[in-house]
């Protein structure tokens, strides 16, 4: 069997490893428009602030490809699938043909169209390491940066430059930071840690126009700026799918085996959609959880295994300056607060069970109340009462108790 993989970052790693529990032998040829040994995405920030480095970015060891006999072809985009002769058109002209194909193709920074964005010399986006090494060289103690987005791309992104900039204003349409992801209590929290960092907010705003080194924000404001970085949402990339015929709704359409609508074609990760687990809905959960999970369910499934993966939820956590958030599942049903200086609690709970959580700067045992909403446990089997105050396994039954430390065995 040949398997061709689109895609070298965690959904496609995933498959490697998944096909390689099922098959030993099988050519593997991975396709990567970057030149980059496979990194940790998240970790771009922490490269810019120098909390990491090159080495300590890779997602797996250097000689993870050739000890999983992995082909990769760097530098180099897919094209163009064709279905029917089971191959991959590439951007150097090459064709390759697959046996099984998974596409883990990603997302894509969302530019919107604004007047005088053109005229605007060092504008950058926010997704991969080769927007952190050229931020690196643009942005100095002279430079002022404008963000344009306030959620988790472009405040990760001012985590990274605040040190590096003389001065970063953050501009949203939103009313608060991390709009999708906090309520106006944590993202209060939240926010007041970045101003101590320099971080000027622009908020229920947004830029109407740009001339050259200045934007003009609908209020009236003015912002003058050195260096400009869109980070206002993604893109899944489903084109490949779509233009070889393949279902595409919000993201490619997959069932529980990560299989399209396209005979032995897989897809996995930012660019395919999930099953929310919580809400039983098809949706893109752009997470790197959900795309390992997802990547390695397709794998095995490509080798001829049987392997599923229809548990994915919302799901975030990640930190500034030391402020940690944690969220999971919708934010639907009742609710239960505890709030103590910047520490914040917030539990959803409906229908019986946990339905999703805020925690912020409140990480003790999170995994417990992140396990309540994955597995939809009835809170009738818990002693909720006690985990809404601290989350701990002696609220569970002695069976389920020992389910879950065998998990973890």
């Amino acid at each position: 069997m040949k398997y061709v993989i689109i895609g070298n970052s965690a959904a496609g790693i995933a498959a490697v490893e998944g096909i390689r529990s099922r098959d030993a032998e099988g050519e593997i040829v991975l396709i990567s428009d970057e030149p980059y040994h496979t990194y940790g995405r998240p970790l771009i920030s922490y490269y810019l602030l120098g909390a990491t480095d090159r080495r300590r970015m890779q997602y797996r060891p250097e000689d993870f490809y050739r000890k999983n006999g992995v082909r990769t072809l760097f530098r180099v985009r897919a094209e163009k699938i064709d279905a029917a002769e089971k191959q991959v058109m590439l951007s150097n002209g090459e064709k390759i043909g697959y046996g099984k194909l998974l596409v883990a193709a990603g997302s894509r920074p969302f530019v919107p169209p604004t007047e005088g964005l053109d005229s605007v010399e060092n504008k950058f986006t926010f997704m991969t390491f080769g927007d952190a090494l050229a931020l690196e060289k643009a942005v100095s103690k002279r430079r002022r940066v404008l963000i344009v987005g306030a959620g988790l791309i472009g405040l990760k992104c001012f985590e990274g430059i605040a040190a590096r900039a003389k001065s970063v204003s953050v501009v949203d349409m939103a009313d608060r930071v991390l709009p999708s992801v906090l309520d106006e209590y944590g993202a209060g929290i939240v926010r007041r840690a970045l101003e101590e960092k320099g971080a000027k907010f622009f908020l229920s705003d947004c830029v109407e126009r740009f001339s050259c080194n200045v934007a003009y924000l609908k209020s009236g404001a003015e912002i003058g700026f050195d260096v400009l970085v869109i980070a206002v949402g993604v893109r899944p990339n489903t084109e490949l799918v779509a233009q070889a015929g393949g279902a595409v709704r919000r993201g490619i359409a997959i069932d529980a085996r990560c299989r399209t609508s396209l005979q032995d074609v897989f897809a996995a990760g930012d660019c395919a959609e999930s099953r929310d687990a919580v809400t039983g809905e098809h949706k893109v959960l752009a997470l790197l959880p959900n795309a390992y999970f997802q990547g390695h369910c397709a794998g095995v499934n490509m080798a001829g295994g049987e392997e599923s993966f229809d548990s994915a939820i919302a799901m975030n956590a990640v930190g500034f300056f030391g402020t940690h958030v944690l969220t999971a599942g919708t934010y639907e049903g009742e609710s239960y607060v505890e709030k103590e200086g910047e520490k914040y609690k917030k539990l959803f709970f409906k229908d019986g069970c946990l339905n999703g959580f805020i925690l912020v700067n409140e990480p003790e045992r999170a995994g417990i109340y992140t396990s309540l909403v994955r597995e939809r446990t009835p809170l009738s089997q818990v002693d909720f009462e006690l985990l809404k105050r601290a989350p701990a396994l002696m609220a569970f039954s002695q069976a389920a108790r020992a389910e879950k430390l065998a998990r973890r065995v």
